[in-house]
């Protein structure tokens, strides 16, 4: 599932990217007042306006992601099942239609027949095949709007009580060389997201 978390973070890259340009043109920074480390991030909500969160690390604790994905590979596991039973018939059809041909047990007649059939036959597990694939790249696209929209709504609720200008979205080989972990929240925000989605399952 590495497609998932790679879309999602292109995403919120550019979306980032797009807000600093915004910043930068408009109006300074404000200034960061750094305070003493610790593992969950000691941000002042007084002294700065700008915080993060670890995508990676959320995405890994996300409940909902992991059940989303549990359900799109239980669905591609089962597509893929059915493809390859339709392509094991397939071929034992054409090895009995060789060795008929060969054997010399149909008439010219009924091997055109035959093969015609098994061009038909062909043509369809193609197609089979080019639809299950569109239907699993449909099924990933809504997975990661799903993931999205969870992820944007929670952050705008939990932002009304804390009036941040901007949230942030840090991972390994992002836009951001360097970050604070003292803007690091996290813990706060997969804890409410898992908590949010929890109570979504129980209703």
């Amino acid at each position: 599932m590495k497609n998932v978390s790679l879309i999602i973070n292109v995403l919120l890259g550019v979306a980032v990217a797009v807000l600093y340009v915004l910043h930068f043109t408009a109006a300074e920074l404000p200034e960061v007042i750094h305070s003493e480390k610790v593992e969950r991030g000691n941000y002042e909500p007084h002294s700065t306006n700008i915080v993060y969160v670890n995508f990676d690390t959320l995405l890994n604790n996300y409940d909902m992601f992991f059940d989303l994905q549990k359900e799109f590979l239980e669905k591609q596991q089962r597509l893929e099942a059915e493809l390859s039973r339709t392509s094991r018939s397939y071929e034992r059809q054409v090895t009995d239609f060789q060795d008929k041909v060969q054997k010399g047990l149909v008439t010219r007649s009924e091997a055109q027949q035959l093969e015609m059939q098994l061009m038909q036959l062909q043509q369809e597990l193609m197609g089979q095949r080019d639809e299950y694939t569109q239907e699993l790249m449909e099924e990933e696209q809504v997975m990661n709007r799903r993931l999205q929209h969870s992820i944007y709504d929670f952050l705008e609720e939990y932002n009304r009580n804390h009036d941040y200008h901007y949230i942030l979205s840090h991972s390994f080989g992002g836009p951001f060389l360097y970050t604070s972990k003292d803007l690091n929240i996290t813990r706060e925000v997969l804890e409410g997201l898992n908590r949010k989605y929890r109570e979504s399952r129980q209703r």
